[in-house]
């Protein structure tokens, strides 16, 4: 036998291996039980289903599908809150609450002579410093001090304790 013919041969064998494997699940009650199939064992044995297998029925396109009740936001609402109140000053352009994103256009804070804008990112439902990172601005300047930008930081995250002492949730 050439290499090419016994190559074809075991793939054909392979081939009729898998699709044999795939039909074990119509089988008539008194036929011998495959290892691990609990549904045959309780059927043949008259004992209901005590363990409920979950729905492994997925494909590519469950992406795609919108189920209903699922969902949810994995943003921390203080954070969310306090952010939007810290930074009043600047007009909300964009939010998106389901990635945790709220962009913010140019404004001045009170008292101040210079125009601002933000990006807030709330990457964690968890209440902590690693769940919020700001992306701050000037106009005409670039980007703001790494001072400035962890003192906005600190002023959200104190804002986002005090609203959740203030609900009692503490």
């Amino acid at each position: 036998m050439t290499i090419k013919r016994s190559s074809k041969i075991i793939i054909a064998c392979m081939a009729l291996a898998a699709v044999t494997a795939c039909g074990n699940r119509n089988r008539a009650p008194g036929d011998p039980l495959i290892p691990g199939d609990i549904e045959a064992y309780n059927k043949r044995e008259n004992i209901g289903n005590p363990i409920e297998r979950p729905d492994t029925s997925n494909s590519i396109w469950d992406v795609f599908k919108k189920k209903n009740g699922d969902l949810q936001v994995s943003v921390n609402r203080y954070i969310w809150d306090a952010s939007l109140e810290t930074l009043n000053f600047l007009p909300v352009e964009s939010v998106d609450p389901f990635t945790g994103v709220i962009v913010m256009g140019y404004g001045t804070p009170p008292g101040g002579g210079r125009a601002y804008r933000a990006t807030v990112y709330i990457k964690d439902p968890a209440l902590e410093a690693r769940s919020l990172v700001v992306a701050m601005q000037t106009r005409g300047g670039g980007p703001v001090s790494a001072d400035t930008q962890r003192a906005v930081e600190d002023a959200i995250l104190a804002r986002a304790r005090q609203l959740r002492i203030k609900a009692g949730k503490y």
